[in-house]
């Protein structure tokens, strides 16, 4: 029997039941990802399976960079000048069996298996023959990029994109159909990052000429990010995102903000107590642009990034150096969220922690802001980044099922750049009916409701996401 076979993660009769015949044959709505929607719309072709896995920008594995370093491996051969298709992709094979119990192994596997249909461990013994084979298969048309997207039943993707963008890509999408709706999603962090004057003033420039304005004061900046707002949502964006270490909900008035903004202009650094002041008013504005359009939007808490100041000044940022931050959220978050419902602008919300620590912290604050108005409406988001493997994913399913419902959950998503991460949607739906079915078969759940548990596999798997969103 083949390591990755049919009942692969399935432990009893109860969950093979559910994954075989109500999680497997549900669609995908990937709704936050990293993918180039460049490379969608030019139906990228892969020159290797070096490129789709380990080197490309894009679409690279920065946790195989993680781990390829902490096995010893050079940098020339992940970001340097022995780079190359063959000995960077021999390196990984020298790694992958050192990855036992880390994610990387399991999701390597998959990944041969579900998308090349290779069912040999990866090691230096079947380096070169899996290599071989993958790149004969990449050079056909039915392993290029859209066609990958297809393979595993992808109804909608949604891009990660800056407000700055002339989403052209999207729109040459939207002219070329595929079968698989591409949509953009809203990014505004680089419009927050006012820690960096000179970076900042340089993209508030691009940010006026893509809104045909001119940024002098904060409420142009509003402006200028209100018309790329409705551009991004005449082009189908129905979803926001936003990356930061904590919530922000510091006092402020419209003249301190006003202050902060034009002093970042002039190329003088903003105090700790200007920045907090400057992302309170920032995202509250944002929430409330989401809110009015009838958006979701999600918060991504906890990064601390480019740690390793060397590297980045090496190879630069996204390159496998940031890591999980521990500042506190309960108290701002609850702040930021209060103050929009007192207002009445609570868009609907997901969360995602980095930091485990914050996994029950973020599941009862989004129970504390739920309405009544929609199911699900503010709710704890999947396992995210470091918590995006099999512990951390049990672990976010009973933290939601403990403090929320678990039938309300939108599911999985890839937050990944590489077109072959769809496995991973498999992965987390192969764990979801594991941790049902132990429930059934142990006395849990009572087994006579096995209909309704099945119900709530395919919801989560899809119905849930399709209904959340409304794409």
């Amino acid at each position: 029997m083949s390591f990755i076979n049919n009942d692969f993660m399935l432990h009893s009769d109860s969950a093979r039941e559910l994954f075989h015949n109500h999680a497997e044959p549900m669609p995908i709505i990937d709704y936050h990802c990293h993918l180039s929607p460049q490379q969608i719309a030019q139906n990228i072709q892969f020159r290797d399976i070096t490129q789709l896995w380990l080197v490309d920008g894009h679409s690279g594995d920065h946790y195989k960079w993680r781990a390829m370093r902490g096995n010893g491996v050079g940098e020339e051969y992940i970001t340097g000048d022995k780079q190359g298709s063959w000995a960077t992709f021999e390196k990984w094979a020298e790694t992958v069996p050192y990855t036992m119990r880390n994610p990387l192994y399991h999701w390597t596997h998959l990944e041969l298996s579900r998308v090349f249909g290779i069912d040999k461990i990866l090691s230096p013994k079947t380096a070169r023959e899996i290599y071989e084979e993958c790149n004969s298969l990449l050079a056909t048309e039915e392993f290029r990029g859209q066609s990958l997207i297809r393979k595993f039943n992808v109804k909608v993707v949604c891009t990660t994109d800056d407000p700055a963008d002339d989403l052209r890509w999207h729109r040459q999408i939207a002219s070329h159909p595929f079968g698989v709706k591409v949509l953009p999603a809203w990014r505004p962090d680089k419009a927050m990052a006012i820690e960096n004057p000179g970076a900042y003033k340089v993209y508030i420039g691009q940010l006026g000429q893509a809104a045909g304005m001119e940024i002098r004061t904060y409420r142009d900046l509003v402006e200028a990010l209100a018309k790329r707002h409705s551009f991004f949502e005449s082009m189908g964006c129905r979803l926001s995102d936003h990356g930061m270490e904590t919530f922000y909900a510091a006092p402020y008035t419209a003249a301190e903000v006003d202050a902060v903004f034009r002093k970042v202009l002039e190329g003088k650094t903003p105090s700790a107590e200007e920045l907090e002041k400057f992302r309170s008013a920032f995202l509250h504005d944002m929430a409330v642009m989401d809110a009015e359009s009838g958006w979701a939007q999600q918060f991504h808490v906890g990064p601390i990034r480019n740690n390793n100041t060397r590297m980045f000044n090496s190879v630069g940022p996204d390159t496998g150096f940031d890591a999980i931050h521990d500042m506190p959220c309960a108290a701002q978050g609850h702040r930021f969220f209060d103050r929009l419902t007192m207002e009445g602008k609570l868009a609907r919300t997901i969360l995602y922690c980095l930091n485990p620590k914050d996994y029950e912290v973020l599941a009862a604050m989004a129970y504390t802001f739920n309405d009544g108005t929609v199911p699900g409406k503010m709710q704890l988001g999947s396992g995210w980044w470091f918590l995006d493997q099999e512990y951390g994913m049990r672990r976010q399913i009973d933290v939601l099922s403990a403090l929320g419902l678990l039938s309300r959950f939108v599911g999985m998503l890839t937050d990944s750049r590489s077109f072959i991460s769809y496995p991973r949607h498999e992965y987390f739906r192969r764990i979801l009916c594991d941790v049902l079915g132990s429930d059934l078969e142990s006395g849990r759940l009572p087994m006579e409701e096995m209909e309704t548990v099945a119900r709530m596999v395919e919801d989560i798997s899809y119905n849930n996401a399709d209904n959340y969103f409304g794409f």
